[in-house]
């Protein structure tokens, strides 16, 4: 008897760590789009779409959403061994609303949106953001000297930073970003920002990784 009880609370504290625990969920999230006008009620529709996918960009995960056509301003710094290029992969994805010339609501065949991101633009000017679609390898980090060889050194979420992080070997917006999840953590401050000019607090949003003392910059940066 006290066995059935003692499994009936630890089923209870489970269902109720369940309802709250949203670490891991997009609802509720900053990303979470239900309550729009333009995304018919429903969370996942604005960005995937289970028939008749997008597949303008290769690898994406069945999307639903209008993609930039953007040609963004690049990231060029004299210290800076990688070599960015124009987005691509998982970071046009997010760009496809992040530089402010897609509008929300152009998903489901809709190209005829007039609601676009003013808070959280990133705009067509990536020359003063963290540098994307670059590759990231052995090769790069040995050339850096204050990078870790992103094939052996761990992520912090359970395999290497080329396995847990990379795209098809590629520093993305989703190495850093998960909009699956909602954790808001402060970023780095002081003399870096990797969302614009140096000293300044930033907010930075479903981070993969905390950046509490700056653990997500020191993941792949030797410093």
């Amino acid at each position: 008897m006290r066995f059935l009880t003692f499994l009936s609370v630890v089923i209870i504290l489970l269902f109720v760590f369940y309802l709250d625990d949203s670490s891991g969920d997009i609802k509720f999230s900053h990303h979470d789009f239900s309550g729009a006008s333009w995304s018919n009620g429903e969370i996942c529709i604005v960005c995937h779409t289970p028939h008749h996918a997008n597949q303008e960009v290769s690898d994406s995960p069945l999307w639903n959403h209008q993609v930039t056509n953007a040609v963004f301003e690049l990231y060029s710094s004299s210290t800076s061994d990688a070599v960015p290029g124009q987005p691509n992969g998982k970071s046009k994805l997010c760009l496809s609303c992040h530089d402010g010339t897609v509008a929300f609501e152009n998903h489901s065949g809709v190209t005829s949106g007039t609601r676009f991101m003013n808070s959280g633009n990133v705009g067509t000017s990536l020359a003063n953001d963290h540098p994307i679609s670059f590759i990231y390898n052995s090769a790069l980090a040995n050339a850096d000297g204050e990078l870790y060889d992103p094939s052996t050194a761990p992520s912090g979420l359970g395999g290497t930073i080329a396995e847990d992080f990379l795209d098809n070997g590629s520093l993305e917006c989703s190495s850093c970003h998960d909009v699956h999840i909602s954790r808001n953590t402060q970023g780095c401050v002081g003399c870096h920002n990797v969302h614009g000019s140096g000293g300044v607090a930033t907010n930075t949003l479903s981070l993969r990784v905390s950046n509490d003392g700056s653990g997500l910059c020191k993941t792949c940066h030797d410093k």
